[in-house]
């Protein structure tokens, strides 16, 4: 099984370049979302953690983003919590998955948290700035503070496009997107046959 890690900033379309390839794929952000709303063990370590909080189970992203924003390392403390279930989650995604030809991993903290090995093919999606912030002001829970401090945690986007093997454009056109993934497939597999990188 080859497994591929999707990597680029905020709001660069990572999960809309993920779905394309037509491969199994693990959404951290969707997986965390559910661990929210559906671990109660997880609610009650985060209610532990801040008791002057009124935090009501199940978890919304608007409660953890007021904790957020009243201390940057707190973060850090929610993180600590909720990582080892996802950890947990990734190694069943792969156990279920064991026979596909390929998985796609879309985990924004992918590099951060060390939840990859040489062996992963990283791909960097790559899309402008200016397109990104306008697609981003149009999510529901958009907030500049909570950006700016998720934008903090996460390593330089210069580092993580020159640790990948490979790069896809992202101009959020569908026919453009599934042509270019299309391509990459391509020179994925002929690669891998070939144990080569580039």
């Amino acid at each position: 099984m080859i497994k591929i890690g999707i990597l680029g900033g905020i709001g660069a379309g990572k999960t809309f370049v993920s779905k394309e390839f037509g491969f199994p794929v693990f959404n951290a952000d969707k997986e965390v979302l559910k661990i929210y709303k559906n671990n109660k063990v997880c609610f009650k370590k985060i209610k532990q953690k801040f008791p002057k909080y009124k935090l009501s189970y199940p978890l919304k992203k608007k409660d953890l983003g007021k904790i957020i924003l009243n201390n940057k390392k707190n973060i850090k403390i929610i993180n600590k919590i909720v990582h080892p279930i996802v950890r947990k989650k990734i190694k069943f995604f792969f156990k279920k998955n064991k026979n596909k030809k390929a998985v796609v991993l879309d985990i924004p903290l992918l590099l951060e948290n060390k939840l990859y090995n040489k062996k992963y093919i990283l791909i960097f999606v790559e899309s402008k700035n200016k397109i990104i912030l306008n697609r981003l002001k149009k999510r529901k829970n958009y907030n500049p503070k909570i950006l700016k401090l998720l934008k903090k945690i996460q390593l330089p986007l210069e580092f993580k496009k020159k640790k990948s093997d490979y790069i896809i454009k992202n101009n959020f056109i569908k026919s453009s997107v599934k042509k270019g993934v299309r391509l990459l497939k391509r020179k994925i597999f002929k690669n891998e046959r070939n144990n080569i990188r580039y």
